[in-house]
């Protein structure tokens, strides 16, 4: 099983990337990059390329995950430091009943039904209380057994539709821990994304082993 898993700092001194931070169809063109070019109209599908942006304190977190060997020189010079390594190892190692650690920035939606009113078929953003149930219903399906859960609202994103109108996407964090029920569903998961808005930074699921205390 082959991935890799690219951490960028971006150099937020630049103009450019400050413009990217706040906007989610600049920052995927610019990561999009990393990938080869000829993979045709379904290029970010098909190398598996999903993204995070993770903001703390100390600054701003570009995480990347790709099933294609990232060219990392295909980036500007001067544009970030960033440092990669092969995600397939630990997908490889990993078992039912394994506790971990997990992290998810996802777009929790669901489509409206016959008694939506205004709403019937369309896609319907969830925040709070609603997002966190999507995610704990999501992550049975994709071999997570939640033992916790923290659900934090990060800013929309807005991307383009085909037809050029713009789009709005809302996004939450969740952070907590849980247990691996089936691990050909992580994988999947893990590899494939969970949710909706891929292209904008939504569902790369990050997962690292929970050690026992003492």
């Amino acid at each position: 099983m082959t991935a890799w898993l690219i951490q960028i700092t971006p150099d937020e001194r630049r103009r450019d990337i400050r413009r990217e931070l706040t906007d989610a169809d600049r920052l995927h063109k610019r990561l999009m990059m990393l990938i080869p070019d000829d993979l045709g109209d379904d290029a970010r599908t098909l190398a598996g390329l999903l993204f995070r942006v993770d903001r703390t304190r100390t600054g701003t977190r570009l995480l990347v995950q790709t099933r294609l060997e990232p060219a990392l020189d295909r980036l500007p010079p001067g544009y970030a430091q960033a440092a990669t390594r092969k995600l397939g190892p630990f997908l490889d190692s990993i078992t039912s009943g394994a506790a971990v650690h997990y992290r998810l920035t996802a777009n929790a939606a669901k489509r409206g039904g016959r008694n939506a009113g205004p709403q019937t078929g369309k896609i319907i953003p969830l925040r709070g209380a609603a997002a966190d149930d999507w995610w704990a219903n999501r992550a049975a399906r994709c071999g997570l057994e939640l033992r916790s859960l923290t659900g934090t609202p990060e800013d929309d994103v807005t991307g383009l539709r085909h037809d050029g109108r713009r789009i709005r996407h809302a996004l939450t964090r969740f952070d907590g821990h849980a247990v691996i029920t089936d691990p050909e569903a992580v994988r999947s998961a893990v590899l494939d994304g969970v949710g909706r808005a891929r292209s904008y930074g939504a569902g790369l699921l990050s997962l690292a082993p929970l050690r026992a205390a003492g």
